[in-house]
């Protein structure tokens, strides 16, 4: 296995108790993660959370929506409107079915009263739990991704301003201020840039967000943070080692996603890709394919019924363990669907070859964040003429450690900082 070199993290620097040094209300020791059910969301929190070494004292809370019916029609709702209406709703429906509401439970799992207070009970928990164990424990970091988080986090903000810090990953569209820091890729503000500004019709152009360019709060990274770094890709190598060392080299892994707004496909790209797999498959050792849980069974079925027979081609079952980590430490290059932001950002942390397959059908600022990879040389489109055994490198993507730097500067010019 070709080594990955990635920076270590910086070591704990020598000197006063931090009691003595900077009091102690004034050390960051513990982080709340406010998460919305979906990992690629909470995977890019826990990320930086693990970055600022508190992957040991967190907890991680959950704004979920209710699902399944009515609901998937009911998404674009905020969620606390989303979820009363929802309630409101069965609380006809049973009384039309004579039965009391709490006989019945939702796919979620409880009645749908809980689930309209599970906002609001959190909320006022966190709130209270930064309050109260501020004396004692210092201020609180809670860091949210998602747009169903919004609310939750700038409430936090909001009410206990002077124990919290909060961080919000992805861009909240307004209101900025609510945070004291944003963490959002680049590709978020295309729809300022003079190319996306053509294509919005004038009438709509100030209504499309964002609005203003990123303020001095607003970190920027190329693409999503999440939790592979040097210490995560060593242990997966030696977990990871009795099923992957022995395999014939190069490794090659494929992982297919599913189609977004931003990057439609179907049958055409699991054949065209099916095809190239083909191609390259003479200069492959052994080739491992995963599919997400957005992967369309029209996908996956074309991919198993072309390719599931071969002797050097494993396809993942879905059954755990997920082999997702060792592939990232075991693997020699990746092709990987344009439609995933995250696998594609893990991916590109390693320094190894990753080739993009369907990113001439993604639109809109997927296509603006592409481009970026292209421009910066970390990845190349996959179009099945490839030498899998050819071996190139790049500065690996370290976005995560760049935000994690930025948390603590800004953090230092509050007078607060990170426990070592």
């Amino acid at each position: 296995m070709r080594p990955i070199r990635l920076p270590e993290p910086p070591s704990p620097t020598m000197g006063v108790p931090e009691i003595f040094e900077t009091g102690p209300s004034s050390i960051v020791r513990r982080a709340v993660v406010i998460g919305n059910g979906f990992s690629g969301s909470e995977n890019q929190s826990l990320g930086l959370v693990r970055a600022l070494g508190l992957s040991d004292n967190h907890v991680l809370y959950r704004v979920s929506r209710p699902r399944g019916g009515l609901n998937e029609w009911l998404h674009w709702l905020p969620v606390w409107l989303h979820k009363r209406l929802y309630y409101i709703v069965r609380q006809l429906y049973y009384y039309w079915r004579r039965n009391k509401l709490a006989d019945s439970h939702s796919e979620n799992g409880g009645s749908s009263v809980g689930l309209s207070t599970v906002l609001e009970a959190d909320l006022k928990h966190i709130v209270n739990m930064a309050r109260e164990s501020y004396e004692k424990d210092g201020p609180l970091l809670v860091v949210a991704s998602g747009r169903d988080t919004i609310s939750m986090a700038s409430s936090i903000k909001r009410l206990a301003s002077e124990n919290v810090f909060v961080v919000q990953i992805q861009h909240p569209r307004t209101h900025l201020n609510r945070f004291d820091l944003i963490i959002t890729p680049r590709h978020d503000y295309y729809p300022l840039s003079p190319q996306a500004q053509e294509k919005i019709p004038r009438f709509l152009q100030k209504w499309v967000t964002p609005c203003e360019p990123p303020d001095a709060h607003v970190v920027l990274t190329l693409g999503a943070l999440h939790q592979i770094d040097f210490a995560a890709l060593r242990s997966a190598a030696s977990a990871w080692h009795h099923e992957f060392a022995p395999l014939p080299k190069p490794l090659l892994v494929v992982n297919i996603g599913g189609p977004t707004s931003c990057c439609r496909y179907g049958t055409d790209l699991a054949k065209q890709l099916s095809a190239s797999l083909l191609s390259v498959l003479a200069s492959c050792g052994s080739v491992r394919i995963s599919f997400s849980n957005r992967t369309p069974g029209k996908v996956s079925n074309i991919i198993i019924k072309e390719l599931g027979n071969d002797p050097k081609i494993y396809i993942w079952d879905g059954e755990e363990p997920n082999p997702h980590m060792g592939h990232l430490a075991w693997a020699d290059a990746f092709i990987i669907t344009a439609d995933s932001v995250s696998m594609i950002s893990e991916a590109c942390s390693t320094g190894k070859p990753v080739y993009v397959m369907g990113s001439e059908r993604c639109t809109w600022k997927l296509s603006d964040f592409h481009k970026s990879l292209r421009e910066r040389g970390v990845v190349r489109p996959f179009t099945g003429l490839e030498d899998i055994a050819e071996s190139w490198s790049y500065p690996p993507l370290n976005d995560t450690a760049e935000a994690a730097r930025r948390v603590h500067e800004v953090l230092a010019e509050r007078g607060l900082r990170l426990r070592p």
